[in-house]
């Protein structure tokens, strides 16, 4: 056989493989779409941990969920701190620069 042909059979059975596994795929779609997920773990809890929104601390910076996070509520608006620790070094430096006028 010449290349030309040697090519024209590898690309045929590549295109095979692949036609295959779709195949497989479209004739047992459950046995792929639940491979990951444990019997004692509900279906919706991985709906919900990607629902999650995440919120900024003004402080440090760090990203955590707003389930999480430790609120503080100033007038209308509700700012979301990763710690406690956080908040208060906020809520102190909001007396000082009111002090101050």
């Amino acid at each position: 056989m010449n290349l030309l042909s040697r090519v024209v059979w590898f690309v045929f059975w590549v295109v095979m493989m692949v036609w295959g596994i779709r195949l497989l795929r479209w004739l047992f779609p459950s046995a792929l779409r639940d491979r990951g997920r444990t019997d004692s773990e509900p279906e919706d809890s991985n709906m919900e941990r990607q629902g999650r929104r995440l919120v900024r601390d003004p402080v440090c910076g760090t990203h955590v969920a707003e389930a999480l996070a430790v609120p503080l509520r100033e007038g209308s608006e509700v700012m979301h701190f990763c710690s406690t620790e956080c908040r208060d070094k906020y809520a102190a430096s909001l007396r000082k620069y009111a002090a101050h006028g």
